[in-house]
């Protein structure tokens, strides 16, 4: 997916700094669904999408692990655990986002939305 938004870049002449924040929180949001998904050693699947619009980039990633709950992501001043600022950096570099159960069930899906330059 990195490799993808490298061209993306290209297509629709997003600056370094843009580039580089999809790229961390792409990175982030998959780090996610291994870790939580499957961090006891489980096997499983991990989907990327995304969506190229004339004014923005939707990226979606989903796993099928056994799901997590939205409502216990961290508090403001909780103790970060080792790893804990996924989701705080995705929320910080997206436009929108958005996390839940996927559409088929089951797993999570984390949805991201980032604004293009015209």
């Amino acid at each position: 997916m990195r490799l993808a938004l490298s061209g993306l870049a290209h297509l629709r002449s997003l600056d370094e700094e843009t580039l580089g924040d999809l790229k961390l929180a792409v990175t982030e949001a998959c780090s996610n669904s291994v870790r939580h998904g499957y961090g006891n050693g489980q096997e499983g699947t991990v989907q990327v999408s995304y969506e190229l619009q004339p004014d923005r980039l939707i990226v979606e990633v989903e796993d099928d692990g056994p799901g997590f709950d939205p409502d216990r992501s961290r508090e403001p001043g909780e103790e970060l655990s080792e790893g804990g600022l996924g989701l705080a950096i995705i929320k910080f570099v997206a436009d929108e986002f958005e996390t839940g159960e996927r559409r088929e069930g089951g797993g999570t899906r984390l949805r991201f939305v980032k604004f293009l330059a015209s």
